[in-house]
């Protein structure tokens, strides 16, 4: 049990309620008010003069990847697909996904992260490492579909379902890489088994305008109408990037399509303008990071200040409001379903505890400008909970950083040695 006490509250609406007290008990927020009294047996945090919020979450993610921090730099999209990372990762171990993966969810809990969507395979070792950390995460198994029979990658991808079935921190789907890789009936026949385990998918569309031209040649349509006659809409879904949809595309979503941008990794890979910020007040939007191979970092608070500057850069300062770019930053909590990401009684405890009383951040005129605009995520967040229970505490991480970067260090230096395989796909 744990009462933050005197703090001011930033919902994920923006709305902010000063001097107030907030009770959390068996991993959820059971109280909100002015002076509760602190039960016997409970932890009181002073929160004078700081900010409590949700959670913050990561809509399209590959934590593995964090173990590919910072090897493909300065190359095209098509070299650090091809050239780099598929062939890296053509000879990927457990331990690295395990190990890359237990470090991108100690850099989350860092940033203030309680819940993240993931999109790779080997996810039971994704689950194992976001356990030990204690987030959520929503993990999609990564299914290519090799010579047309998704058949054995799905096997692996149903094993898991039903291993982590009612498990309340674990959620699995179903996920078909993109049309691109996916031939028409393999989309088809994933979409229908994530109907049949009414679980939704997660994949990825229309990230290049190259992507969308060879769609049109070769089925004469776009990739999203690919994925809308394979029925992928008619399930919840994820759509990772979506950074050249057409207003064409836009009737064929679904109200439980979500689409996550990742802005740092299209300016990093050069990637070009795309429609997404043209449509995105008719989509529903929300954050992602894309992984550390291309990223670098795993915060969606970097991600979601690119996205606004992006949008005013282009001649629209008066646009990408504060009190829309802080939605934005929560919205991806609506596509998971943990139902966090608010600040309301019977909500989980799903926390971040702010410090905004520091030179980079300060005077506070209006916390969403502080956050938006001035904070680090990593500096500025003293506090993480997840489910009730601190992930990060007083500015420090309730686990073993220095055993998790020395076996990272350890996966780095065998990848180095054993280099580049053949990849069996090509982007």
């Amino acid at each position: 049990m744990t009462l933050f006490q005197n703090v001011t509250l930033i919902d994920e609406m923006g709305n902010v309620t000063p001097r107030t007290d907030l009770l959390v008990q068996g991993g959820r927020i059971i109280q909100i008010g002015t002076a509760i009294p602190c039960p016997p047996g409970a932890e009181r945090i002073d929160c004078t003069g700081k900010f409590l919020t949700p959670g913050l979450v990561v809509l399209h993610t590959h934590t593995p990847m964090n173990i590919f921090r910072g090897i493909a730099e300065d190359v095209n999209i098509d070299d650090w697909f091809n050239r780099e990372l598929w062939p890296f990762e053509s000879k990927m171990t457990e331990q690295d996904i395990y190990w890359g993966a237990k470090l991108a969810c100690a850099e989350m809990a860092q940033n203030g992260v309680t819940a993240f969507a993931d999109h790779y395979f080997g996810c039971q070792h994704i689950a194992r490492a976001a356990g030990e950390l204690g987030l959520r995460c929503d993990l999609a198994y990564t299914i290519f579909g090799f010579g047309g029979d998704p058949e054995p990658e799905l096997q692996k991808a149903e094993e898991l379902l039903a291993a982590y079935a009612g498990n309340e921190m674990v959620h699995l789907r179903i996920g078909p890489h993109s049309p691109y890789i996916c031939s028409p009936q393999v989309l088809r026949r994933l979409v229908e088994a994530a109907r049949q385990h009414d679980c939704g998918i997660h994949l990825h569309v229309s990230e290049t305008a190259e992507q969308v031209k060879e769609s049109y040649q070769k089925f004469g349509k776009s990739p999203f109408a690919v994925v809308a006659e394979a029925g992928g809409f008619t399930v919840p879904c994820i759509v990772a990037h979506a950074l050249y949809i057409q207003k064409e595309d836009l009737p064929l979503l679904a109200g439980d399509t979500f689409v996550a941008a990742c802005p740092k990794t299209y300016l990093k890979l050069g990637m070009g303008e795309g429609q997404l910020w043209q449509h995105w007040q008719s989509l529903q939007l929300g954050i992602g990071t894309d992984g550390a191979a291309s990223s670098n970092t795993i915060d969606p608070l970097e991600q979601v200040r690119l996205f606004a500057l992006l949008g005013k850069w282009a001649d629209q300062a008066e646009q990408f409001t504060l009190p829309q770019m802080w939605q934005l930053l929560f919205a991806g909590h609506r596509a998971l379903p943990f139902g966090a990401g608010r600040l309301a009684v019977g909500a989980p405890a799903d926390l971040a505890l702010w410090d905004l009383d520091t030179p980079a951040t300060a005077p506070v005129y209006d916390p969403l400008a502080a956050i938006l605009y001035s904070a680090s995520a990593a500096a500025n967040i003293t506090h993480t909970m997840v489910a009730g229970r601190f992930v990060k505490k007083e500015g420090r991480l309730q686990t073993d950083v220095t055993a998790i970067t020395k076996q990272v260090a350890d996966c780095a230096a065998a990848i180095t040695r054993r280099g580049r395989g053949e990849s069996k796909v090509y982007f």
